[in-house]
């Protein structure tokens, strides 16, 4: 029946069935293959690496948060969070950590209002921490490219152990363990530098109290 339609419709219906083939390959089964290779190899990654806590998702260790005080005004959207002394500190974040915004304040290096920002950021972290501010590390002071980024150095780690200790009426020694435990290595054993994952750190703090 085909041979005599016209020209013009065989080519349609040729374009019609290739369309639905590559729908439903492309569309339902490679989506479903790989789906499936994920749930069954990778399903933590896959699922948003989720933190939970008596079976409730509470976090993902992929994005950094503040662990913050609450406000004395919660209505008031300009006033400044305080950081929590209970919990490790993540590093300054242009956006405030939120999921929804991403990135940097693109403030060069010799930027006038970043240098007093970077100067404020060092006395205030080495006043919360009980620290010398030339003791402060870099990434304390500094947000990443990303502004969402959960990872701190481990010498900042290590600079709020005696902090959260007193806060938790913990030994020190057992605080520093347990960073030591969430140090993690560089990939591939010589890429980027060892780091610390302060929401899953905070996490484990949270397991061990």
């Amino acid at each position: 029946m085909c041979a005599h339609l016209p020209p013009v419709l065989k080519h349609h219906l040729t374009a019609l069935r290739m369309l639905l083939a590559f729908t439903v390959i492309t569309g339902i089964a490679y989506p479903l293959l790989v789906t499936g290779i994920s749930q069954a190899g990778l399903s933590d990654q896959a699922n948003g690496s989720l933190l939970t806590t008596n079976g409730t998702p509470v976090a993902s260790s992929l994005i950094g948060q503040n662990f913050s005080l609450p406000k004395k005004n919660p209505q008031d959207e300009k006033e400044t969070l305080r950081p929590d002394p209970k919990w490790f500190q993540p590093r300054p974040s242009a956006g405030g950590y939120d999921p929804t915004i991403s990135g940097a304040s693109n403030l060069g290096p010799n930027n006038t209002d970043l240098i007093k920002t970077v100067k404020d950021r060092r006395a205030a972290v080495a006043a919360f921490d009980g620290v010398q501010p030339a003791s402060v590390p870099a990434d304390a002071v500094t947000a990443s490219g990303s502004g969402l980024d959960p990872a701190i150095s481990p010498a900042y780690a290590y600079e709020q152990v005696d902090r959260v200790a007193k806060a938790r009426h913990l030994a020190p020694a057992k605080v520093k363990t347990l960073v030591a435990r969430h140090v993690q290595g560089r990939v591939l054993g010589f890429l980027g530098q060892e780091r610390v994952n302060v929401v899953e750190l905070n996490h484990g703090l949270a397991r061990l109290t």
